[in-house]
């Protein structure tokens, strides 16, 4: 086993605002933990983008949990992580360059003042700031852990909101996926096995979106992957979001260890991405 390495060095916005947060890990630990939306801070430039201090412990600014689950995961398994350090209100680092909910104008209700009149130019500053960062370092990392001859699986942690839009959510935890199957399946079996959860299945979002980060970083390069979500309720409190992150450590072991997580396997879309060419394809 490698000894982990050193966390990569930060990626620094001209304003003095670090992007990224990556946490060390060994590179052959057969698995990168990811957080796309990990808190709730705005760079000081940005101010509150208009918003009251409670829109920003809402879901709207952040997955609620997923950093307390994702550190957790990361040091069980002694594998590294990279999270986001800023509120998805100012860009989605889960969204593809050209989505149009990749600056929300309004979320869940909310009206957002500093993003309502927003132009082409500061989105494409966000962008070259904030977003491209995180892509770089997941990049960056996953291009080392393959470089050591072990393929690793790739894990999303997100949380959602128990109730949108009036309506009442009834799982407790899901796991989304596109065409490949190799951990989601397993995953989603094990969870249910345990007797006491709702489990999801590609609810209440689809796995499947062109340009997200399991699709750029994990599908167009045959990586075994899943993202798990929990339910925020559940993990609104750390010592819950370290009780739920101790649970999936428990059911993702036997998941991460069988061989086809460490393998390259390209399958479809049904986002409809262009895939490589070489390599095995389902």
């Amino acid at each position: 086993m490698l000894k982990p390495e050193p966390a990569a060095a930060p990626t620094v916005a001209p304003q003095g605002f670090t992007p990224i947060e990556c946490l060390a890990g060994a590179l052959d630990a057969g698995v990168l933990f990811l957080c796309d939306h990990a808190c709730n801070v705005l760079p000081a430039e940005y101010g509150d983008l208009g918003l009251p201090p409670a829109e920003f412990e809402r879901h709207i600014a952040y997955d609620i949990g997923a950093a307390t689950i994702v550190r957790h995961l990361a040091g069980a398994f002694g594998a590294p992580a990279v999270l986001t350090t800023y509120s998805r209100l100012l860009i989605d680092p889960n969204r593809g360059a050209d989505d149009p909910t990749l600056v929300m104008r309004i979320s869940d209700g909310a009206l957002i003042p500093g993003n309502a009149r927003i132009g082409s130019d500061e989105i494409e500053r966000r962008r070259r700031l904030f977003w491209q960062p995180y892509r770089d370092a997941t990049a960056q990392c996953i291009d080392a852990m393959v470089a050591t001859g072990r393929i690793p699986a790739i894990i999303d942690i997100h949380t959602f909101t128990p109730v949108f839009k009036g309506m009442a959510r009834p799982w407790h935890v899901a796991v989304l996926w596109d065409d490949d199957g190799r951990l989601a399946v397993p995953l989603i079996a094990a969870l249910r096995r345990e007797g006491d959860l709702v489990v999801g299945d590609n609810e209440p979002y689809d796995g499947a979106l062109l340009g997200d980060t399991l699709n750029v970083h994990a599908t167009v390069r045959g990586l075994a992957n899943a993202l798990i979500e929990v339910r925020q309720d559940l993990v609104a409190r750390e010592r819950d979001a370290i009780a739920w992150a101790k649970r999936l450590e428990r059911v993702l072991r036997p998941v991460l260890a069988q061989p086809d997580a460490h393998m390259v396997e390209y399958h479809r879309s049904r986002a409809g991405a262009v895939r490589p060419t070489t390599g095995k394809r389902t």
